[in-house]
């Protein structure tokens, strides 16, 4: 069964070029671009292979690992082979320019029964890696998107059929236009409103709150708010990088989440001074509890983020992150993810910015970086730095 027409995957492979020369515009030809496809993604990765090769750029295409191939590495690896790089790995990632990423699971749930530990030691050892695209990136030398193609497992998981799954990432997506190009232009210039608007507020602190939560995050110094940048189709968020140093009071993901081949639903985190003092969960509480253990910044928040209705026509739960956490519906959302935080987030010249600089800011650094979403009627306050509370978020909508 055909998911996607050939069309719409025409369109969305176009999508994907205008993403990832929206993030970094200085593409030229013979720059080298990373492709890692799942295997159900296989169309779509073709066609971007195609109109990559037909631009001049170097393209090196990875499939990634089968759910059966994933869960033996890490239920029969030892340590030592878990924290293997291979030979060139770091070479590859030091000369590249751009990198593609199509998830398409065939499974959300083969890694339940491996210990986390297992899986954290893997993130932590190939964080280095990473970190040197990050740096990349910093130095505009790099650029990165990516997207998520319908399978069965998504559909089934999400409790929707693949025709209703489809018809999410279409309509998300704006593959039924046109022109979707144009409306991502469009949607591109609208949100460069609101950033510039609420970067101009002079904020100190936010107050999120909602039926079930009451949480207070610090924006810091030197901070900006990005989003709809090219980074990932769809992408509605408007998100920054807070102050991890000072976050108190409660947050709760009343979307439930799928990471690691675990499942987590009604995650309520307790903060103080920064740090998550406090864990409960409906569902996936222990192994909550362990990814947020991973290393020293897994349990602080790395990026704060709101989205508003009238860009994202997500109506429904995707259980898949990149679509949850654009999800738009009645209320919107906002989410946290707590672990690694994004440095280009900082207002000023970030090619200069460097890891002292990055602590004294207070960017958080880990090897994990997971968003937890709220989809409740909410309020967002912020106090001004001259301690006038103003309302920036309610129903949905910013206040610009």
């Amino acid at each position: 069964m055909k998911i996607l027409s050939k069309n719409q995957i025409e369109k969305y492979a176009e999508v994907l070029v205008w993403a990832l020369k929206t993030v970094r515009p200085s593409f030229k030809k013979y720059d080298t671009i990373l492709i890692r496809c799942d295997l159900q993604g296989l169309e779509l990765g073709e066609v971007l292979h195609r109109i990559l090769i037909e631009q001049k750029y170097n393209v090196i295409f990875r499939t990634l690992f089968t759910p059966t191939l994933e869960k033996d590495f890490y239920q029969y690896s030892d340590e030592q082979q878990r924290k293997f790089i291979s030979a060139g790995e770091k070479e590859f990632y030091e000369n590249l320019n751009g990198n593609v990423y199509i998830n398409a699971p065939a499974s959300l749930t083969n890694l339940k029964d491996i210990d986390p530990k297992r899986i954290g030691e893997v993130a932590i050892s190939r964080k280095f890696l990473r970190d040197i695209t990050k740096r990349r990136e910093e130095q505009r030398l790099f650029g990165w998107t990516l997207c998520t193609y319908p399978t069965e497992q998504l559909a089934k998981q999400a409790k929707l059929s693949i025709d209703e799954y489809s018809k999410q990432i279409v309509k998300a997506c704006f593959l039924d236009e046109k022109d979707p190009v144009k409306k991502w232009k469009e949607i591109y210039k609208n949100s460069r409103e609101i950033k510039k608007w609420i970067n101009s507020l002079h904020i100190d602190t936010f107050r999120i709150e909602s039926a079930s939560m009451d949480l207070e995050i610090k924006f810091g110094d030197k901070r900006r708010f990005l989003g709809v940048s090219g980074h990932n189709i769809p992408s509605f968020e408007l998100f920054t990088s807070p102050d991890c140093r000072y976050t108190k009071g409660i947050y709760f993901s009343n979307l439930p989440s799928f990471r690691s081949g675990n499942y987590a639903e009604g995650v309520r985190l307790e903060f103080k001074a920064g740090k998550v003092i406090k864990v409960t969960a409906k569902q996936g509480e222990d192994f909550t509890r362990k990814i947020l253990n991973t290393d020293k910044g897994a349990g602080k928040v790395g990026e704060f983020s709101l989205t508003d209705i009238r860009f994202s026509k997500i109506d429904k739960f995707m259980a898949d992150t990149l679509f949850d956490e654009n999800h738009g519906g009645r209320y919107g959302n906002c989410h946290i993810a707590v672990g690694d935080s994004y440095s280009e987030t900082y207002s000023g010249d970030v090619s200069k910015l460097n890891e002292k600089m990055k602590e004294k800011l207070g960017y958080n650094s880990s090897a994990i970086h997971w968003d937890l979403v709220n989809t409740e009627d909410k309020k967002v306050t912020a106090k001004l730095n001259n301690g006038k509370i103003i309302t920036i978020y309610e129903k949905g909508v910013f206040k610009n």
